[in-house]
């Protein structure tokens, strides 16, 4: 009996124990970044295979048949180096200084404007995801009776090298999918343009989940008027990969120069 007592006693001092707190669960806000893109661009994006299919490449190719020859262009679109091969020169970018191999001297153009400007035409609408940019509203953009709505996207002071360049990108209202393309240029001049040259995005094909173009019109034009195609520009053997080229390929090879990059 007295053993029972002492359970007894036991049993009841634990129950006159106040009972253990229960910890607080602390839930973790996960805070998601909005994009810094207008929600029409960001549809536009989602229409042409969506920002996270483009950030899983890392190697972009493609050829242009010129009238002599065929250029290869390859960029790393994670650094945007860039390599531009043919059969009679070479150009390309390190990341910080455009280079050009021609020792029979044939290249005439502009190797620090033309090294990535047909990529950032090609790469549309992606490239209108980068940092630095600046998006405004413009009217709406007018042809064969149906109206396109538009974004205007201008550059923070000192971003590429042509700061004061503009683009419009103009997509059509039923399925989000990129139209025409405005654009002005400065490099040469630094100055600011009005003059607006326009490309027409029509023809598009699915490049491992991501839709780029097949070709590219640029089209005659009165102000805002757009009249007739001029000219084509038509891209062969795309490839897309998320595998990087080897650390020295977009390196100034050997007999190659440095060119000086103007920016505005």
């Amino acid at each position: 009996m007295r053993k029972i007592g002492i359970v007894v006693l036991i049993l009841a001092i634990a129950a006159c124990k106040p009972a253990p707190k229960k910890e607080e669960v602390k839930e973790e806000i996960v805070e998601i970044e909005k994009p810094k893109y207008p929600e029409a661009l960001g549809k536009v994006l989602e229409r042409h295979g969506g920002m996270d299919a483009w950030r899983q490449k890392r190697t972009m190719t493609y050829a242009l048949q010129k009238p002599n020859f065929k250029e290869v262009h390859t960029i790393d679109l994670y650094s945007r180096k860039d390599r531009i091969d043919t059969e009679i020169f070479s150009m390309g970018f390190d990341g910080e200084q455009a280079w050009l191999l021609d020792t029979e001297k044939k290249y005439t153009g502009n190797v620090g404007f033309y090294h990535n400007l047909i990529f950032y035409f090609y790469a549309m609408p992606f490239v209108l995801a980068d940092e630095g940019i600046i998006y405004g509203d413009t009217e709406d953009l007018e042809f064969e009776g149906k109206n396109y709505p538009g974004i205007e996207i201008s550059y923070e002071s000192g971003v590429g090298a042509s700061s004061k360049d503009q683009y419009f990108i103009h997509y059509d209202p039923d399925t989000n999918e990129m139209a025409w393309l405005g654009y002005t240029v400065t490099y040469r001049s630094g100055e600011v343009s009005d003059n607006v040259k326009w490309i027409r995005y029509d023809d598009w094909t699915d490049i491992n989940g991501v839709v780029l173009p097949n070709s590219i019109s640029w089209y005659k034009y009165e102000g805002r008027t757009l009249l007739e195609p001029a000219n084509t520009l038509t891209f062969e053997s795309v490839s897309l990969s998320t595998d990087a080229k080897e650390a020295d390929f977009y390196e100034k090879p050997e007999g190659a120069e440095f060119v000086e990059i103007k920016k505005n």
